[in-house]
């Protein structure tokens, strides 16, 4: 039974963002019988949610970067089309986010990064299934694992200590030899030595099709959607004020999910600069590729990922960082096609291929703000970096916790790891 607003504002929360975690935010503050609004430039699903890997990874609970990032600076400013590139355009503004990124890997601060995305990722399977299982539509994830594979026999050592750090973490992964690589993949080719195999991660067959069905049952429990860009807010005694060229909105509390373009946002909120930047990610979809893998498949040497989904294969995984506003460079996209040669018998077919370029919100210790301030008027759930599909479910259900004032249980992880006010 949704509830009657008290004020004469025009909804209880404006959620400003319709990706995967926006949405999702908004079915279940819908759920808990909130008259809920969504917000964004674009119809849903169509940033970052619409063109990711599509892989539930949650065996990935390290940080974005480690202490070899100063010596790869060189190379990232000189390759163009390196798995981790920085535009040299974009160095001065990028420089203070990279120096917050460097002091975040002090012990301590690593430790406490490391614990909070473990501590997502950890919740994260559980709370997809309740959720597609909620919306019937557990058809569009698979849990049936992932492999990282490597080719050079140097390589060997360092997956095998990444094995052991992970297993120190909880994360379930098995070393596969090369007959049960070529048991279950048969289609990878004899380059392959061995690799990582993670039992308890799993792909979703299409991204995209994910926020649509999430979308069709947001508007069932009453959700609106509308196109609109906000340009600023502010919070006023009974609520908040939003600002659009098609006029304002007003509502008892905000929820900032807008991703990468959240920190204009958020300042003007709460008066808190978050440190966020943007990974900027590409894809190049296959799809003549329907049969090619079982599961996704991440190369360790070449740094790119390959996910089957209904639509054929997509290839995805380096990372840019040259800001919001420079055009994409659709050669990293094809580049994902040339780091694909020797990892099958056959090359894989580019015909009738797709590319698409996304933007990834990172801030400086790679962890997401998940919060509420300004007396529970502005909540906030943004910053998941390459992690937004894998603790999109979780995040939902922390948002809907924080707004209902329910004290945390143990299926759920402790908030305070991502509060606004650490910065």
């Amino acid at each position: 039974m949704q509830k009657t607003i008290a004020s004469n504002n025009s909804a209880d929360v404006v959620v400003v963002g319709a990706g995967i975690i926006g949405v999702a935010c908004a079915l279940q503050l819908a759920r808990k019988g909130l008259l809920v609004t969504v917000v964004d430039r674009q119809q849903p699903g169509l940033g970052a949610s619409y063109g990711n890997a599509g892989h539930l990874a949650t065996e990935q609970v390290f940080p974005i970067a480690d202490s070899s990032i100063l010596k790869r600076i060189p190379a990232m400013l000189r390759d163009p089309m390196g798995p981790l590139r920085l535009d040299w355009r974009y160095l001065p503004r990028a420089l203070p986010w990279f120096v917050r990124l460097l002091l975040n890997l002090q012990p301590s601060r690593y430790l406490r990064t490391v614990a909070g995305i473990r501590a997502l990722n950890e919740a994260s399977c559980k709370a997809w299934r309740r959720l597609l299982g909620n919306i019937d539509a557990t058809d569009l994830l698979k849990e049936d694992g992932s492999l990282l594979v490597y080719e050079r026999g140097e390589s060997f050592e360092a997956l095998e200590t990444l094995q052991a750090r992970m297993a120190q973490q909880g994360v379930e992964v098995d070393f596969w030899q090369e007959d049960e690589i070529r048991k279950a993949v048969p289609q990878l080719s004899k380059n392959i030595r061995g690799g990582l195999f993670f039992p308890k991660t799993g792909h979703f067959i299409d991204p995209y099709l994910v926020v649509t069905r999430l979308v069709e049952a947001a508007k069932a429990f009453g959700v609106q959607f509308e196109q609109r860009e906000v340009l600023d807010a502010k919070v006023t005694e009974t609520g908040v004020r939003l600002f659009t060229p098609s006029g304002e909105l007003a509502a008892n509390q905000v929820l900032v999910a807008c991703g990468a373009h959240s920190a204009k946002l958020t300042a003007s909120l709460t008066g808190k600069n978050v440190p966020l930047d943007t990974e900027r990610g590409y894809h190049l979809m296959l799809p003549a590729e329907q049969e090619r893998l079982p599961f996704a498949v991440t190369s360790f040497e070449r740094k790119f990922i390959m996910t089957p989904m209904r639509g054929g294969l997509r290839l995805a995984g380096t990372v840019e960082f040259a800001g919001l506003k420079r055009p994409p460079n659709m050669e990293r996209a094809w580049q994902l096609h040339k780091l694909s040669e020797g990892l099958f018998h056959d090359s894989l077919s580019t015909k009738a291929a797709t590319h698409w370029m996304g933007f990834r919100p990172s801030i400086a210790d790679s962890l997401p703000v998940i919060d509420s301030v300004c007396d529970g008027k502005v909540m906030m759930a943004f910053g998941h970096h390459h992690l937004g599909l894998t603790q999109a479910a979780v995040t939902a259900e922390l948002v809907a916790r924080l707004n209902s004032h329910l004290p945390a249980t143990h299926d759920l992880p402790e908030i305070s790891l991502y509060a606004l006010s650490r910065f």
